[in-house]
């Protein structure tokens, strides 16, 4: 697709047209063909609403106070070559061991062997990153060589000192473990971070 005065991607005006496609229980039911950035965090971290800022569509993303309230991996179509991928809340609570254990081998076959995806949004609560799920996801991005980039959510929640304090000591920890993972800051309610965050899913999209 070439850039027109019509899609208009230094912005987040292409995404506004992203609609829900398909919430898939099982593997087979994944979309194979064309391009998808995922986005994956722990619950309650802010990814629905970190989704639903980008595409400025409230009611997109399903918002909870109740971890684990997304189970299925939900698809929201761009265009017919391009999707966001909204992954199950990771480190879920007060759930059924049975439940838990269904959900993370979705997301683990959908991580491993989905093809179309092309980079992975981490989500991490500025005020408590990278905790020991973070962690995994952003190993596994980098044993498989998948572009990773952390965002750092609620940082309204705290002051701008702090705010780059916590993405310098995220950036120093990532290197030093050698995980390979760009590091923003991110505030849904004040849509902070915004053009930060399309510019690097222009590129993983090809859209830049």
């Amino acid at each position: 697709m070439n850039k027109t005065a019509n899609h208009p991607y230094t912005d987040n005006r292409y995404y506004r047209q992203a609609h829900f496609l398909i919430s898939a229980g099982s593997a087979k039911q994944f979309p194979l063909e064309g391009t998808e950035v995922a986005f994956a965090g722990r619950s309650n971290a802010g990814k629905s609403s970190a989704l639903n800022t980008l595409c400025d569509n409230k009611g997109l993303a399903r918002t909870s106070k109740t971890p684990g309230r997304t189970r299925l991996v939900n698809f929201f179509e761009l265009d017919e070559q391009r999707r966001l991928v909204d992954l199950p809340g990771y480190g879920f609570a007060k759930v059924p061991v049975a439940i838990k254990k269904e959900w993370e081998k979705l997301m683990t076959q959908y991580l491993s062997d989905q093809k179309a995806l092309n980079g992975l949004v981490v989500i991490m609560d500025i005020r408590h990153p990278l905790n020991d799920y973070d962690w995994q996801m952003l190993e596994w991005c980098n044993h498989y060589n998948l572009p990773a980039h952390v965002l750092l959510t609620k940082a309204d929640k705290i002051k701008r000192g702090a705010q780059q304090n916590s993405k310098l000591q995220t950036q120093k920890q990532l290197k030093d473990a050698d995980i390979n993972a760009s590091v923003q800051t991110f505030s849904a309610l004040k849509k902070t971070g915004l053009d930060e965050l399309v510019l690097i899913l222009n590129g993983w999209l090809g859209l830049s």
